[in-house]
């Protein structure tokens, strides 16, 4: 399989669990009520985990590893988390609460640019970063989803086709990172690390607060599952 093909496979299959998410989402009410909540919670844990496995196992070593400044690591990390303050605060989405739909956007595409280029320097670590981006496409599908139709009233059709959108715009982003980025792996790694700046915020400004149910202890586990499931692909990655 040649490298582009590569490319469009990975960004494809992970960018499409945002839309298997939204599909497992419009599914009618689960009953028990308690059941859908417990279901819901876990599901934003889950996302959460993955999220904060992605950045302190692949994000953050990876992106220190490519990026041939390691004094300036810690600067672009503090970067990333300041801007996606600045765009959450800018587009209000405190008042919106849509805090899982911005945080799928603005994690994705930086990830398939970065994606595209790790083919070329990394294949091993690409494939890692593939499923990892789809674990946490999924349960961010799911809940942007609801979000968008339960919250600020957006139709079915309509979340689903914006997920449709985003899921085709991947393979733009990854070819992107691989014909103007696969040569330049420190700015791979400033964009990896950025990343992980951006989404640390994310995780504790909006997601694990989301998260948190009264006398409920699955949301929690979730984030523990969420977090095992990138160790786990990060031994098997490490061992073959």
């Amino acid at each position: 399989m040649s490298e582009i093909s590569l490319i469009i496979l990975l960004t494809i299959g992970s960018g499409g669990c945002m839309l298997i998410g939204g599909l497992l989402a419009s599914v009618e009410s689960i009953r028990p009520r308690w059941l859908e909540q417990e279901l819901r919670h876990f599901l934003i844990a889950l996302g959460g985990g993955v999220l904060l496995g992605a950045v302190a196992l692949v994000l953050v070593p990876e992106g220190k590893h490519q990026f041939a400044y390691p004094g300036w690591s810690v600067a672009l990390v503090l970067l990333g988390g300041l801007t996606f303050f600045a765009m959450e605060w800018r587009l209000g989405l405190k008042r919106r609460q849509s805090p899982q739909l911005m945080g799928m956007v603005l994690d994705y595409f930086p990830e398939a640019i970065a994606l595209g280029g790790m083919v070329v320097v990394d294949p091993q670590s690409a494939w890692l970063l593939a499923v990892l981006i789809g674990l946490q496409n999924l349960p961010e599908g799911f809940n942007a989803f609801r979000e968008l139709c339960e919250q600020n009233g957006q139709s079915v059709r309509r979340t689903l086709l914006t997920m449709t959108a985003l899921t085709a715009l991947g393979p733009v982003a990854g070819l992107s990172g691989y014909f103007f980025l696969s040569a330049e792996p420190a700015i791979l790694g400033a964009i990896m690390l950025f990343s992980a700046g951006g989404i640390l915020y994310l995780i504790f400004q909006d997601i694990a607060p989301q998260a948190r149910l009264e006398r409920h202890w699955g949301p929690p586990l979730g984030a523990v599952v969420g977090f095992c499931f990138v160790l786990l692909g990060e031994v098997l990655t490490k061992t073959h």
